[in-house]
C-alpha cells in the first residue's frame, strides 16, 4: 500500500528515480549522523524527543520488539549492549534508540475526543532530523492539525489518510517516498525549508554547491497490541549535481515542473519551488 501526495505524473516517474537511487547508493553516513543524533538529542530536550502519558505502553511495546527481536535478528553484533526491557520512562524509550538508529519515530494513538472520531493524534516522537518543522509544537494535535500549514492537506489528504490509519492492520506496513530540494544541507532545520501561508517569498542567491535533493524513505505500522501506530522516516541527501552527474537530471527537472501542475498548485510555494526552481532546473538542463 502507498499512497501519493499532489504531485503530478512527473513526480511519480521521478520517484521511480529515487527509488534507484537508494539501491545503487549503500548509505555510508551511518557513524557520523550518530554523533550528530547524540549530539542533537544532548542539546535539544523535548525539541526532539518528547512524549505524554498515555503513549507510553506503545512506546514500551515497539522498544521491546525493535531492541529485542527486531535488531537483534538483523544485527546481533551492533546492538546487543542495550538493553531489551524498556526503560523507566516513554522518554528514555524514545532517546536510546534515536541515539543508535538514523530514523524517526512517531507514535499516533486515536483521539479520545467524541469530536475527533476516527482521528489519530502525536503521542510522542523522537525526531532528529525536521526539515522546516518544530516537532513540540505538534504534540497533543491531530493530523489534520499537524499539516495545517502543508498546502491542499485538509482537502486532498485529511480522508484519505484518516481511512489508512484506522483501517491499517497489525503486520502490514504502508510505504512512501517523499521527496524536496533544499538549499542547505543542514539535517536538523527547524524553519526556512518551507514558506507558509501569509509570508513572503524573498529573493534568494542559490548556492549550488549546498543544494540538495532531501528525500525521506516513510513507513507506517500497526504494533500487535496497543492501537497505536508507529510513523518512521529515514533522511537521505543527494547533491544536485550528484542528480545530474547521475542522468536523474532530467526526471529531476520533470518533478520540479510538476509541484504547480499537480492537483495542488501551491505545493510549489510551500515547497518554496518559485525560489528555488528555476535556478535547479537550468542547472539540470545545462
Amino acid at each position: 500500500m502507498s499512497y501519493q501526495s499532489g504531485f503530478g505524473a512527473s513526480s511519480l516517474f521521478f520517484l521511480i528515480g529515487v527509488a534507484w537511487f537508494y539501491r545503487r547508493n549503500r548509505d555510508k553516513t551511518y557513524l557520523d549522523r550518530i554523533r550528530l543524533r547524540k549530539q542533537l538529542i544532548e542539546n535539544h530536550g523535548n525539541t526532539i524527543v518528547d512524549a505524554n502519558k498515555i503513549i507510553a505502553p506503545a512506546v514500551n511495546e515497539f522498544y521491546t520488539w525493535m531492541m529485542g527481536t527486531d535488531l537483534l535478528l538483523r544485527y546481533p553484533m551492533m546492538f546487543q549492549t542495550i538493553a531489551i526491557s524498556p526503560p523507566a520512562t516513554a522518554i528514555e524509550a524514545l532517546r536510546l534508540p534515536g541515539s543508535h538508529i538514523d530514523t524517526e519515530f512517531l507514535f499516533l494513538l486515536p483521539s479520545s475526543n467524541p469530536a475527533d472520531e476516527g482521528k489519530y493524534k502525536l503521542g510522542g516522537y523522537v525526531a532528529c532530523f525536521p526539515s522546516g518543522f518544530h516537532m513540540r509544537k505538534k504534540i497533543n494535535l491531530t493530523l489534520v492539525n499537524i499539516h495545517t500549514p502543508v498546502s491542499g492537506y485538509a482537502a486532498k489528504l485529511e480522508k484519505l489518510m484518516d481511512r489508512i490509519f484506522a483501517a491499517l492492520p497489525v503486520g502490514k506496513i504502508v510505504k512512501r517516498v517523499n521527496w524536496d530540494i533544499t538549499t542547505n544541507i543542514d539535517l536538523f532545520v527547524l524553519g526556512g525549508n518551507r514558506i507558509y501561508k501569509g509570508e513572503d517569498t524573498k529573493e534568494e542567491k542559490i548556492d549550488l554547491v549546498k543544494t540538495v535533493l532531501r528525500c525521506e524513505k516513510q513507513t507506517l505500522r500497526r504494533p500487535l497490541k496497543s492501537k497505536a501506530l508507529v510513523f518512521a522516516f529515514k533522511t537521505f541527501q543527494y547533491p544536485i549535481r550528484q542528480i545530474k552527474e547521475g542522468r536523474n537530471g532530467e526526471l529531476l527537472a520533470g518533478a520540479i515542473e510538476g509541484l504547480s501542475e499537480g492537483s495542488v498548485p501551491r505545493m510549489a510555494y510551500y515547497k518554496r519551488g518559485v525560489v528555488w526552481g528555476e535556478t535547479v532546473k537550468n542547472f539540470l538542463g545545462s
